[in-house]
């Protein structure tokens, strides 16, 4: 009778830690993403302050692959507007993700433990 519940607590064991294993790796992968994000957002806001002192009339271009575009303030302003909404609503995807991963990893852990517990209780 006990070595098919020892069988059967191997195999939970086995599935937490490759779940754990792919939920950590995910998980830096979302803070990868959220760092680099942030930096994209910081990198925006600063371009966007920088922007706003310079007078309407400055030819301004907006780097395409290899060439230059003239675009208006307005334009570029706008651009960068929508690059940090973007980056905002990407990391409170990744962030809500993330959050996610660490709490099934945890129900997990605690349908062991309650496995655990049965098998000392019989």
């Amino acid at each position: 009778m006990a070595a098919p519940i020892d069988l059967e607590l191997k195999k939970a064991f086995a599935e937490l830690q490759s779940k754990m294993i792919d939920t950590q790796q995910k998980v830096k992968l979302a803070d990868l993403q959220i760092e680099q994000l942030t930096r994209v957002k910081k990198h925006a806001n600063l371009t966007h302050a920088e922007i706003a002192m310079l007078p309407d009339s400055t030819r301004m271009y907006e780097g395409v692959g290899r060439m230059f575009i003239l675009q208006s303030k307005s334009e570029i302003n706008s651009q960068l507007t929508e690059k940090q909404r973007t980056a905002d609503e990407k990391i409170k995807e990744l962030e809500q993700k993330k959050t996610y991963l660490e709490r099934s990893v945890k129900e997990a852990e605690d349908n062991i433990r309650e496995m655990l517990m049965s098998r000392r209780s019989q």
